[in-house]
């Protein structure tokens, strides 16, 4: 059977231009988006650790915490899983461990990136960078720990915000060169930075759509033409969400019941459609003692 990794590869691999991510912070949420039709979904680190933990994205987030999530997200859908693994939770040893812990949960591809632990939202004020060196050594140790070599390991670099976009591009030629699979310049400030990366630095890139920061969005055709690989939306569901929630409970404080909300609502049917209930219901029915008879037991 074509492991995920290598279902992600084929869909990076065809002739249909920038392939659009969105992100999920949770197995329902990932079933959405595979129901959407989408091909690949992210594992956002900053949605895992908004929705588990009510926190912001500051790395609070363990490996182990991440690899229970990615597990339970492998499990509910059929589609590759890409996964934000922030640092690689420490240095290059630490790194090691984090890939073989994410790809055993079911991860297609594992994202790291060169801040300084603990690391911050690419589109927060204040990061600090690790050396090139440094950052070249954990993406080799990622590398070697795969158990497949078809999982994607995607280097993030941090440093435009802090040294502009040319320090950006020279660590992504160096991430290229240590071997990453797709590259991952966070935070350029127009589409005119967009542009200088996929010209100035080879290989596959990903470009992160953030409603809000520092990054402007564009659309799937203005990232064809940019020759980006990814279109990453990491919390646009889950921020879709919060609303559709806020509205819901503003409706039942106000009129006391949710009797004239059902428009706000997914329905009773829908839901058990989404989590499978149907499949559960004949595997309940396949393994009852009542089917048995029949059987040499």
């Amino acid at each position: 059977m074509t492991s995920r990794a290598r279902q992600l590869r084929g869909l990076l691999d065809s002739s249909h231009g920038t392939l659009l991510v969105p992100g999920a912070p949770n197995a329902l949420s990932a079933r959405v988006v595979e129901e959407a039709g989408f091909e690949a979904v992210y594992v956002s680190g900053a949605g895992v650790t908004n929705t588990f933990l009510g926190m912001p994205d500051l790395g609070l987030l363990t490996v182990t915490e991440l690899a229970r999530h990615v597990a339970a997200m492998a499990d509910a859908v059929h589609i590759p899983l890409i996964v934000d693994a922030d640092t690689g939770f420490g240095n290059a040893l630490n790194v090691q461990r984090s890939v073989r812990e994410l790809e055993r949960a079911g991860s297609a591809a594992i994202q790291i990136e060169d801040q300084e632990s603990p690391k911050k939202c690419g589109h927060f004020e204040g990061k600090e960078v690790i050396s090139i060196a440094e950052m070249v050594g954990k993406i080799r140790a990622a590398l070697d720990a795969r158990a497949d070599d078809d999982t994607l390991v995607i280097a993030r670099t941090d440093v435009a915000a802090i040294e502009g976009i040319a320090a950006a591009c020279e660590r992504a030629n160096a991430y290229h060169e240590a071997g990453a699979d797709m590259l991952f310049v966070e935070a350029p400030r127009n589409k005119e930075e967009m542009r200088y990366i996929t010209s100035q630095v080879p290989g596959r890139h990903l470009a992160n759509m953030v409603e809000g920061g520092l990054t402007p969005i564009l659309t799937k055709a203005e990232l064809d033409e940019l020759g980006f690989a990814i279109g990453l939306y990491a919390n646009s569901a889950m921020r879709g969400a919060v609303l559709g929630m806020r509205n819901v409970l503003q409706h039942l404080a106000k009129h006391g019941d949710t009797r004239d909300a059902q428009d706000l609502l997914i329905d009773w049917r829908d839901r058990q459609e989404l989590v499978r209930k149907p499949e559960f219901d004949a595997l309940d029915a396949r393994y009852s003692p009542e089917a048995q008879w029949g059987w040499t037991l």
